[in-house]
């Protein structure tokens, strides 16, 4: 299906400001969050007129989150003070994988049998995937970073596939961010920080 020139601008403008939004993220500056809120904003028009289904709800979902990881870094920390770096608990890793796998299989059933999304595993995976990174980064959990950075690799092949080219870009850039995110924040974490 092509793309109308409308659409294809819609891309490149929030493929601009999520790369903005996902540098500001590795530099802990809360303005990660609002910029995140109007890029996937625009995303919901170009994954619906490319038939993701599963990502397009994905940023519905961004949505709430970001609003969630707004407050949470402004004040989920101690005494509702501002959030720090720490490592993500075994437990918090076991059980959100667990729910990501269980959110692939019942969404990639559902959109392959009741749509016509276009790749209903693939997408429902990395859909998934995605909200588990999402939260972690919203606490800032510091493996957030390795968990985007495997994601992204796999958003890579999808976009391409779709012709979303610029996306496909965008998520590509997202690796280098990612790795700079990573390393922001290792420095970041203290012992206080830490959590079990």
């Amino acid at each position: 299906m092509a793309r109308t020139p409308a659409v294809s601008w819609i891309e490149y403008t929030a493929a601009a400001i999520l790369l903005i939004s996902v540098v500001l993220s590795a530099l802990e500056n809360i303005w990660s969050w609002p910029t995140a809120i109007a890029g996937v904003a625009l995303y919901i028009i170009v994954f619906y007129q490319a038939k993701l289904y599963a990502d397009m709800g994905l940023q519905v979902v961004y949505i709430a989150i970001s609003v969630y990881g707004w407050y949470e870094w402004l004040h989920g920390g101690e005494a509702a003070g501002v959030l720090q770096v720490s490592k993500v608990p075994m437990r918090v890793l076991l059980i959100g994988t667990i729910i990501a796998l269980a959110a692939t299989a019942a969404l990639g059933l559902f959109f392959r049998h009741y749509t016509d999304a276009a790749l209903p595993f693939a997408d429902s995976a990395l859909t998934s995937f995605s909200l588990l990174a999402q939260f972690m980064m919203a606490r800032k959990y510091l493996e957030n970073w390795y968990l985007w950075i495997l994601v992204d690799v796999f958003y890579i092949a999808m976009f391409i596939f779709k012709h979303l080219y610029p996306t496909a870009v965008l998520y590509a850039a997202f690796i280098g961010a990612c790795t700079l995110g990573f390393v922001q924040w290792r420095k970041a974490i203290t012992p206080v920080a830490q959590r079990v």
